[in-house]
């Protein structure tokens, strides 16, 4: 990237854009399969429980309610979506967002599925990818669709944000 402001305005784009994508395909578990999601209220709580130096819980759905909780996890869920677009433009740098490629996405999606197999899972009192779930391979199976989804999403946004920046050109 040749600048910081480009930088982050290429994250913002591709991050909140891959997030409201794999939010879309949240709904579309949720409401046309009954799959349910994880609740980004939750995520709200273990952020603000952080403050009383709790990070890790046996059940995060059975700790205290925190005021302000899901807006915390919403902001902190597409702030996330942000940061985990970062190391792609950093892998992949500026020629990359002038011809965005599948893969490389698909890449990166993949990986930050270890985020939640390794810290949130387990800080949330479920194990080490979901293995203290009814169905571990269920739930490591849908974080990692979700995650590649997410992925697809940063290409899908790397193509708008592409689309933007050539319209915008002087001629």
């Amino acid at each position: 990237m040749d600048t910081l402001w480009q930088l982050t305005g290429a994250a913002l784009v591709l991050g909140i854009g891959a997030t409201a994508l794999l939010d879309l395909w949240s709904l579309l578990l949720n409401k046309g399969f009954g799959i349910k999601s994880l609740s980004f209220c939750l995520v709200g709580r273990w952020f603000a429980l952080m403050r009383h130096g709790q990070f890790r819980h046996n059940g995060i759905g059975k700790a205290p309610a925190q005021s302000g909780e899901c807006a915390l996890g919403w902001t902190a869920h597409y702030a996330i979506g942000v940061v985990f677009a970062v190391p792609l433009l950093w892998w992949q740098g500026g020629q990359w967002l002038a011809a965005p490629t599948l893969a490389p996405a698909l890449i990166l999606g993949a990986a930050t599925v270890l985020m939640p197999f390794l810290l949130m899972q387990p800080a949330f009192g479920l194990g080490v990818a979901a293995a203290k779930t009814p169905a571990p391979w269920a739930a490591r199976l849908k974080s990692l669709s979700s995650h590649l989804v997410f992925g697809v999403g940063l290409y899908l946004s790397a193509l708008l944000y592409h689309g933007w920046s050539v319209a915008l050109l002087p001629v």
